[in-house]
């Protein structure tokens, strides 16, 4: 059955065209309960203490402030690869990637569009102050968790270790979450952490304000990855500010906001326009929300943008 999409009083000017787009996507998933019913928007985030939850709970508190027909929500998932699926899948409306687990081509997630560039992640490569993990090479033989099935952490750690020799059977590779990584090192049970996140990272935070902590230098990597794998990689500094320990260079990639394809476009277009327009807002939450402007915004590629995204950036290119 159909219904119909109320735009706030700010945004007039889409209304009458909302109302007739939304009415003929009513067959669409997500859109089949009675009229009058919200318009669930399920955001596929990541871990309760990294980037992607903050930025998640953020951006739908907001949607459901200023869009009333709208109900936003976030799911909590092991990242990236997850997300994808989920939003190819329409078991979420919006979610957050790396761009280095995207395919090259569309062909493997279809059902799958941009809205925006948002900040970049950085790898972390987390052990304790006082332990043998000086350098990457200094993995071989050792414990490691390289991230949650699923996440992009584990497809950049999975490469990274790869151009560094170290692929196969030479690191001792556990597959955990971020929560349950830092949980591990604290007990010894791994020798160091993997985790891809914008800064800071809050589980990361909070062990160097409790533990000794290292991270280590990855910037010599940068190069090789780029190299091996795909031109998204560059060298990304943390300073000592963010996490009170020695400054290093680490790899980092673009992440980005993605959409089912088949939202209507005016709904995504009001997306993207809270997006860009409260970006202070967001960042009051998590500083990463804050890091996109509309110039940076567009760059997503391989995946296309939204129609409505889109049509946003056009109506205000800087």
């Amino acid at each position: 059955m159909s219904r119909s999409w109320t735009v706030p009083a700010r945004a007039r000017r889409v209304g009458a065209l909302l109302m007739v787009l939304v009415t003929a996507a009513a067959g669409l998933a997500g859109c089949r309960e009675a009229r009058g019913a919200p318009i669930p928007i399920r955001i596929a985030t990541g871990s309760p203490t990294a980037v992607y939850h903050a930025f998640g709970q953020s951006l739908a508190t907001l949607l459901n402030r200023e869009l009333p027909e709208v109900r936003a929500s976030v799911v909590i998932t092991a990242a990236s690869a997850e997300n994808m699926r989920l939003v190819g899948e329409g078991r979420a409306e919006l979610g957050f990637t790396q761009a280095d687990v995207l395919p090259t081509g569309r062909q493997e997630h279809p059902g799958v569009l941009a809205v925006a560039r948002v900040y970049d992640d950085l790898l972390h490569l987390v052990t304790t102050a006082g332990g043998p993990v000086r350098s990457v090479t200094d993995l071989r033989g050792r414990r490691v968790s390289v991230g949650a099935p699923g996440s992009g952490t584990e497809v950049t750690a999975t490469r990274l270790l790869e151009v560094a020799h170290l692929g196969g059977d030479r690191v001792r590779r556990e597959r955990l979450g971020l929560d349950e990584s830092v949980a591990a090192l604290r007990a010894g049970r791994i020798d160091a952490f993997f985790f891809s996140g914008g800064l800071p990272v809050h589980g990361v935070e909070e062990l160097a304000s409790a533990t000794a902590t290292r991270i280590v230098d990855l910037g010599e990597w940068s190069e090789p990855l780029r190299r091996g794998y795909r031109e998204v990689y560059v060298s990304r500094d943390i300073p000592r500010s963010v996490y009170g320990v020695d400054p290093v260079t680490t790899v980092a990639n673009p992440n980005y906001l993605v959409v089912r394809a088949n939202l209507p476009e005016p709904l995504v277009r009001e997306v993207t326009r809270l997006l860009m327009e409260r970006r202070t807002e967001l960042a009051a939450t998590h500083p990463a929300a804050g890091r996109t402007s509309p110039r940076s915004a567009i760059a997503t590629s391989p995946l296309p943008l939204h129609p409505g995204a889109a049509d946003w950036y056009r109506s205000h290119k800087p």
